[in-house]
């Protein structure tokens, strides 16, 4: 058997999973699920898989609690907690992690996989964002493979495993590509009065709220520049943003010979994640086709870093490294929860962000327990800069 552990089941990617290994079936396996808040989802998924799973964790012990056990299969490990986690991350049975929580919670479980070895199908960007150096140790000593989940980093993996095989041929520029999201051709001033509803309605893809109101501001992409610079271990320098509002370009690179080559695909993450479990095999994959028989208009325009000063902040946690990642990641978990709680303006996430980065002192090399030091601080100073701005 080929048998996966999904951290974060719940979510869109998670529940996205599911679905792909249901439609791989023999020899793929849904070893071990996790759950936070939305244990009937979890519940309602684990009741449709045959042979039914293994290990069922419930990230949050009062949740787990409360809920009703009876919703378990009889024989099923239930386990919860941080430390759950983490022993579904390390199970000797378990061949690959799909890390797929959101956010800096996703940390300690995804590391855990690194550290045993596992195939790590990577969803969860923060993990890189707040301890790159560290997870790059961390899989250089066990062996890990680390492959991208998010479609812009799956695309530039593709297209770099497609130049190598034809010999050495390292990349001159990672070209992100970006969707815009909801407020592309807003001005700074309409961004302002920016509502939540406004920022959650997003034209391309369905995600949770927090992934939303990230990609609104562009952050979503400062963070996938700071991840790209650790996945494929390149400088801040060569990696670019463009805008690409139709989300069928997934992502470019760009070669010494000024040749570009790209991945095209529907928006759809099913291809990814399956990529990142088969690979280096294709396998039919239950996403559509790009439908060859209409008419597509693929253009790109260059990001507007006025508008959208998250790009500049991603650019620049890149290049510093050390403890900048994860006091930016920390800071806008922050600012992105007081405005989804109507506290703050859309226009304040990003302000909060900097003024974070700024007011903290820079370490090169810190260790595991100081990063976490620092998410800590991060939040707290954003908590007290709101309550200084409304006192």
């Amino acid at each position: 058997m080929r048998n996966v552990a999904v951290l974060g089941s719940t979510g869109s990617i998670g529940l996205a999973t599911i679905d792909v290994v249901r439609q791989l079936g023999s020899p793929w396996r849904l070893w071990g699920l996790s759950g936070h808040s939305q244990l009937g989802v979890l519940a309602e998924a684990v009741s449709s898989l045959e042979p039914r799973p293994a290990m069922i964790v419930g990230s949050d012990p009062r949740q787990l609690e409360a809920f009703s056990p009876t919703a378990w299969p009889a024989g099923t490990e239930i386990l919860s907690g941080p430390e759950g986690l983490v022993a579904l991350a390390e199970a000797e049975a378990v061949d690959t992690v799909v890390a797929a929580i959101v956010g800096r919670a996703g940390l300690e479980s995804t590391l855990a996989a690194v550290r045993a070895g596992k195939r790590v199908a990577l969803a969860n960007k923060e993990t890189l964002v707040v301890a790159g150096s560290l997870v790059e140790q961390a899989r250089r000593r066990s062996g890990a493979e680390l492959l991208p989940v998010d479609s812009e980093h799956s695309a530039i993996f593709q297209c770099l495993q497609t130049a190598r095989q034809e010999g050495r041929c390292p990349p001159r520029k990672l070209i992100l590509t970006a969707s815009g999201g909801p407020f592309r051709d807003w001005t700074p001033r309409q961004m302002e009065s920016a509502s939540v509803e406004a920022a959650l309605n997003h034209p391309t893809w369905q995600m949770g709220p927090k992934i939303t109101v990230d990609s609104a501001t562009m952050m979503n992409k400062a963070l996938e520049i700071i991840e790209a610079r650790w996945l494929f271990d390149v400088p801040a320098s060569q990696i670019e943003v463009v805008i690409h509002p139709q989300s069928i370009i997934h992502s470019l690179v760009e070669f010494e010979d000024f040749s570009v080559l790209a991945q095209l695909s529907p928006p759809d993450m099913r291809l990814p994640i399956q990529y990142a479990l088969t690979y280096p095999q294709r396998l039919a994959c239950p996403t559509p086709p790009l439908d060859r028989q209409r008419r597509w208009d693929l253009t790109l325009e260059p990001a507007d870093l006025e508008r959208f000063p998250a790009l500049t902040l991603g650019f620049e946690v890149a290049a510093a490294g050390g403890t900048a990642g994860a006091v930016i990641n920390a800071a806008n978990e922050a600012a992105v929860g007081l405005f989804l709680k109507g506290q703050i303006r859309f226009t304040d996430i990003v302000p909060a962000c900097r003024l974070a980065l700024q007011n903290h002192t820079h370490e090169e090399h810190p260790s595991f327990d100081r990063l976490l030091e620092l998410d800590r601080w991060a939040r707290a100073e954003v908590r007290r800069w709101h309550c200084g701005a409304n006192s």
